[in-house]
């Protein structure tokens, strides 16, 4: 019942496209001043693998993204300091335009659990409940966006492509 008045209500919509917009404002300045006040990601990682997330009992809980952070992000930490600022800005871009909403926040959401696993509170919370709410709006979630004209053109080109597919392998 919830699921049908996230995903097709026009209320939902109204109330998504809100949620969208604050969503997409947090992300795009954080990319924005990322891009251009320089940005270097090297102390937080040292910083996420010196003292990463402990349980209660003091043993490290994700020993897993530790060494991911270790062994592949620090020594590729000229990927990362691309990536991180510029998907944060086009994270934003999609939620503040409506455009491909699903995927940025798919993207969002990505991020979101990358910083909360390197032990990053702050904010992550709330941002990955309401991107939880946004991701299972789907379509609904950038109908007041250019997904309204963006997803129909999407679904068209690839039913096109499909068909043309099937008769040619026919």
């Amino acid at each position: 019942m919830f699921n049908n008045f996230l995903r097709e209500n026009k209320i939902s919509a109204a109330i998504l496209t809100i949620i969208r917009l604050y969503l997409g404002y947090a992300w795009f300045t954080a990319g924005f001043h990322k891009i251009t006040g320089g940005f270097d990601a090297s102390g937080f990682l040292k910083g996420a693998i010196a003292k990463p997330v402990t349980g209660p009992d003091g043993n490290m809980v994700y020993g897993w993204y530790v060494n991911f952070l270790e062994s592949f992000a620090l020594p590729n930490i000229d990927v990362f300091n691309f990536i991180i600022p510029w998907g944060e800005t086009l994270v934003g871009l999609g939620l503040m335009l409506g455009c491909l909403t699903t995927a940025a926040m798919f993207f969002g959401l990505v991020m979101n659990f990358s910083f909360f696993l390197a032990g990053t509170v702050s904010h992550n919370p709330t941002d990955i409940f309401l991107g939880f709410i946004i991701l299972a709006a789907g379509f609904n979630a950038g109908k007041y966006g250019l997904d309204r004209w963006v997803v129909p053109f999407i679904r068209k080109t690839i039913g096109k492509k499909s068909t043309n597919n099937v008769k040619a392998a026919a």
